[in-house]
């Protein structure tokens, strides 16, 4: 069948719609008709090039839920009609990382950039009009308005909850929320500065207050950003991290955050020293943000690092288990524990997946979210 979809051809680019052809599913894939995708800032790493990938023309788009359209052949546990959310993250349920809870780290996840699928580097489900191989973003391209997935990628999800709100659960909630309890491992009466209030940091300000900490400290040079933080969780706010720094140690006896979490649009390797000097002896800095993927180097001194027994610490989907994470946060969204209608700033159509990535660089967006 043909979808239309909206793809970069080159780095940097921009987004456009165009129409392709999608291929039918095959054993283990579902065809799903889309409801809701996000506007994750990752897939602006995609159009500025932060983040290669492995061919063009690339379809965007990791964040998404829709309701299943056909299933391939000899593949059961699903049927049309179907309500997913999409794991930006596959998870096989049988490699070492699968099999020891972290299904994050599944190793179908070093094919989320190929393009084609997981198992087969030279098989891809979308083509363009003159047979041209188009890439899939994470295997899923959420910015489609028909997509083909692997079941890999897909949670099924009760069909009464809000397609256009758990979607935020197949990354930033989870990624954010994660942050703060798995990987910044936030407890009651601590201390935490997040640095960077967008799609990923507000959830991890909900994470850290639902953790328990005493002071959740949003740090965004945007006021909007931060008054949104303070409706989330956020006990202060600031505009830069030398302010926040100064506050968290004149609550803590001067000794820093018992954890800092950088989710910064775009991260450089400064940021993550300004996190680092702003964090307690045996504290952690939680990296979760992206930038240019290939930069080196992190302004930190070896001797803090080693003397005052810090830690920096990677988070990839805030170490969720996909498979099971979302379902609880579907849960905890429906038992009001859990903000999801709060994240959405602005919806956007299809065509207007562009208009929707300038509104994120100007600050106007917690979440930009497009509806089909």
């Amino acid at each position: 069948m043909r979808t239309r979809g909206a793809v970069v051809t080159k780095a940097p680019g921009t987004y456009e719609v165009i129409e392709m052809e999608l291929d039918d599913p095959r054993q283990g894939e579902i065809r799903v008709k889309m409801v809701a995708s996000g506007l994750c800032h990752s897939d602006d790493h995609l159009a500025t090039g932060d983040i290669p990938v492995g061919v063009y023309p690339f379809a965007g788009g990791h964040e998404g839920a829709g309701i299943v359209d056909k299933v391939g052949p000899n593949t059961p546990g699903f049927e049309e009609g179907d309500h997913v959310v999409f794991s930006f993250l596959p998870g096989c349920g049988r490699c070492r990382w699968c099999a020891a809870g972290m299904q994050n780290l599944c190793d179908l996840g070093a094919g989320l950039l190929l393009g084609s699928r997981f198992e087969d580097p030279e098989s891809y489900r979308l083509t363009t009009l003159d047979g041209q191989n188009v890439g899939q973003m994470c295997g899923i391209s959420t910015f489609c308005e028909y997509t083909v997935v692997s079941l890999n990628s897909a949670v099924k999800v009760d069909k009464d909850l809000p397609l256009d709100r758990v979607c935020l659960l197949g990354c930033g909630v989870g990624t954010g929320w994660g942050s703060a309890v798995n990987s910044a491992a936030v407890r009651p009466g601590d201390t935490v500065i997040v640095m960077g209030i967008g799609g990923i940091g507000i959830n991890a300000v909900q994470g850290a207050a639902h953790a328990g900490a005493s002071n959740v400290i949003a740090v965004d040079p945007v006021q909007f950003k931060r008054e949104k933080a303070m409706e989330l969780g956020a006990t202060h706010t600031f505009a830069d991290i030398a302010e926040a720094d100064e506050f968290a140690k004149s609550v803590t006896n001067g000794q820093g955050a018992d954890s800092v979490i950088v989710t910064i649009g775009v991260v450089k390797g400064e940021h993550v020293g300004q996190a680092f000097a702003a964090t307690r002896k045996a504290g952690t800095v939680v990296v979760t943000g992206l930038g240019d993927i290939t930069e080196v180097g992190i302004p930190v001194s070896i001797g803090e690092l080693t003397l005052f027994q810090k830690r920096i610490q990677g988070s990839l989907f805030g170490e969720s288990s996909p498979s099971s994470d979302i379902l609880k946060q579907a849960q905890m969204y429906r038992d009001g524990k859990l903000k999801l209608d709060e994240l959405v700033t602005t919806t956007y159509t299809l065509d207007e997946v562009a208009k929707g990535y300038e509104d994120m660089h100007a600050g106007k967006n917690i979440r930009g979210m497009i509806i089909f």
